[in-house]
């Protein structure tokens, strides 16, 4: 029996310590998905087009994004996009989960702190 204990607590200690350094909470939506799931908002929110299917995409992120981190890269996505594109009216941007029947937790905006984000 102890030459079974001592090997089973060996197992056991390093699968404690790789839990504890394996990275925690890493977001698996990155800018390139936010992006694609965004495409069909572009013509909107510049004002050269109707707002078509935006909304399917504003509510496939918003079931994609389920974690903290996922909820964190989003914003950070999204306000990095709304202050790199010039052409972008940000009124019509902050709108765009109001206006698709989702409710998000911030503003989208350049200014929003992403990390407050839970």
């Amino acid at each position: 029996m102890a030459g079974i204990i001592k090997p089973m607590c060996i197992i056991l200690i390093t699968a404690v310590l790789a839990m504890a350094v394996a990275p925690r909470g890493e977001a698996t939506i990155g800018c390139g998905s936010v992006v694609s799931y965004l495409n069909p908002c572009l013509p909107y929110v510049t004002n050269k087009g109707p707002l078509g299917s935006c909304c399917s995409g504003v509510k496939g992120l918003y079931g994609a994004a389920q974690t903290t981190p996922d909820r964190q890269s989003v914003c950070t996505c999204l306000k990095s996009l709304a202050g790199s594109y010039k052409d972008v009216d940000l009124n019509k941007a902050a709108g765009l989960p109001g206006q698709c029947g989702v409710n998000i937790p911030y503003k989208i905006s350049p200014s929003t702190d992403c990390s407050k984000v839970n």
